[in-house]
């Protein structure tokens, strides 16, 4: 399974419900018809332009999206751990990558409720954030996993000799990968994904830069910078490009923020 889809199944664990499945969540990547895009661009844009916070859905006339996990219940607030993650996240950030808002894309394409959509967080950044620029909405996804869980999931740890590169040829969407040995024994790679696969959901995700950053103990950092998505559940219209550069994401995989106290 791909790398990165493994990030959602983390968020699916524990969710107890098979709908809600990473492989549900992540699927139909389609691209979405340039008349419909460009119809949700003016609306989202007048939005803005009102002041409004809250992004419509672009298929339709549902309601909006929820904003966040904890906004996703009736009268809930967004929790201050989440904001605090969300502004931590920004201050490591340049001004320009636009505004940030932890989210969970279970609550918001599967409808999973705060207590369903929880996971464990193993480092102090980890979750899933949504970044509104320009009128659009690209996501965000970091998780560190442990030894321990990379154990469970693969058979053995993550080794940072492994090139991840090799794979490029086998995955048609994946192009432009690079990878870089990183002082302490640590290996960055870094790709770009089409997302053009097949699947069964009314979700299409847009292109993104994926990476994995390798630790000599065995852990791993998995990171999606997205475009976004159209379908069920969207915020907003894609980014034209993923919301952090290749640049970006190796110096916020590499800084102290991301690893865990101790």
């Amino acid at each position: 399974m791909n790398d990165v889809r493994e990030l959602l199944d983390r968020a699916a664990e524990g969710a107890g419900q098979p709908a809600f499945s990473a492989g549900a969540v992540y699927a139909k990547a389609a691209r979405i018809r340039r008349g419909r895009r460009a119809a949700a661009s003016a609306a989202v844009l007048a939005v803005v332009a009102a002041g409004a916070f809250t992004l419509p859905r672009t298929g339709g006339d549902e309601d909006p999206a929820p904003a966040s996990v904890a906004s996703a219940g009736p009268s809930a607030s967004p929790s201050a751990s989440a904001v605090d993650r969300a502004g931590r996240l920004a201050a490591l950030l340049p001004p320009d990558v636009g505004e940030i808002e932890e989210v969970s894309l279970l609550a918001l394409i599967k409808g999973a409720t705060p207590e369903q959509a929880r996971t464990d967080r193993l480092g102090p950044l980890d979750g899933q954030y949504a970044f509104r620029r320009d009128g659009g909405v690209g996501y965000l996804v970091l998780t560190l996993e442990d030894r321990e869980a990379v154990e469970r999931k693969t058979g053995r740890p993550a080794d940072p000799d492994e090139d991840l590169c090799v794979r490029v040829g086998q995955e048609p969407s994946r192009t432009d990968c690079e990878r870089e040995a990183l002082p302490g024994g640590r290996a960055l790679t870094t790709w770009r994904d089409t997302m053009d696969v097949g699947g069964d959901d009314s979700v299409g995700w847009g292109p993104e830069l994926a990476g994995r950053l390798v630790q000599p103990d065995g852990s791993q950092f998995l990171v999606r910078s997205s475009t976004g998505f159209e379908g069920t559940g969207t915020q907003g219209p894609l980014l034209p490009e993923p919301p952090l550069s290749r640049a970006q994401l190796k110096e916020l995989l590499t800084g102290p923020e991301v690893q865990p106290k101790g």
